[in-house]
């Protein structure tokens, strides 16, 4: 079912559903918005998908959420976070009914989650004299990994290094530096320009996780929906959308998810 098919189930009756037992899209924006107005909280800590500042966000999740509130017809509120954790809190607590984090098991508890409309890559850094040739060579004893605490990649690397230490800070790179840890973790784009910036360092390839970034939601809100905004973000890669927003903000770079299955 496309938006449009949605919109057309406002000619119903003022039942709350049509015949077929849809929601209209009425319900499913009072559902989505309680307060009328979108309230989208954005991750300014990730800058393959957001940039900016507070007062001025931009990026692909910026894009997104102002064409979901175009096509529910509301207002948008942009609540900006340094870092994907408050991002996260805000919508478990209710002070934000959607957002844009990367899919994990740990956060589904509380937040259904879209398929993932982009796809970025987690990486390792380490020093040019570190024994690590590979990142399959980290998970061992006595290698501490700087990580950016709450980050999809702390979760992952968490509850999947058996050996390494998972050191956490304001960011990996800077942990990394700060404590002469002997690995740092993050997303490659600011990591690869870590590595630049700072001579002696290096990337330790290949990536060690894939990072699936969704649209998520509160998990009380209906099946409806959630149905909606699956289907909605569905249509954005397939229409052009998302690659056309990640182009905008310099981030081309970044990899728009495939049809969900």
């Amino acid at each position: 079912m496309s938006w449009l098919d949605w919109d057309a189930t406002l000619t119903t009756a003022a039942a709350p559903s049509d015949i077929d037992g849809t929601m209209r899209l009425v319900d499913i924006t009072n559902d989505l918005a309680p307060t009328g107005a979108l309230r989208v909280s954005i991750n300014l800590g990730n800058p393959v998908l957001a940039q900016g500042t507070p007062d001025a966000p931009a990026g692909v999740t910026v894009d997104i959420a102002r064409e979901l509130g175009a096509r529910l017809c509301i207002p948008v509120e942009l609540i900006c976070f340094d870092a994907a954790r408050d991002s996260f809190e805000a919508m478990t607590a209710g002070r934000a009914d959607i957002g844009f984090l990367a899919v994990d098991p740990a956060r589904q508890k509380t937040v259904a989650f879209t398929a993932p409309y982009a796809v970025i890559e987690g990486v390792f850094a380490v020093r040019d004299d570190s024994p690590l040739t590979s990142a399959a060579d980290v998970d061992r004893a006595g290698v501490r990994v700087g990580v950016k605490k709450g980050s999809a990649y702390d979760l992952f690397l968490t509850r999947t290094l058996a050996h390494a230490e998972v050191v956490r800070g304001s960011e990996g790179t800077a942990v990394f530096a700060e404590q002469q840890l002997e690995v740092a973790a993050g997303i490659r784009q600011p990591v690869a320009d870590f590595v630049a910036a700072h001579t002696g360092t290096r990337l330790l390839e290949p990536r060690f996780m894939e990072i699936q970034q969704a649209v998520g939601t509160p998990r009380s809100r209906s099946e409806e929906s959630i149905g909606f905004l699956h289907t909605f973000v569905e249509e954005l890669k397939a229409d052009g959308f998302i690659a056309g927003a990640l182009a905008r903000s310099g981030r081309g770079d970044a990899t728009v998810a495939p049809p969900a299955a």
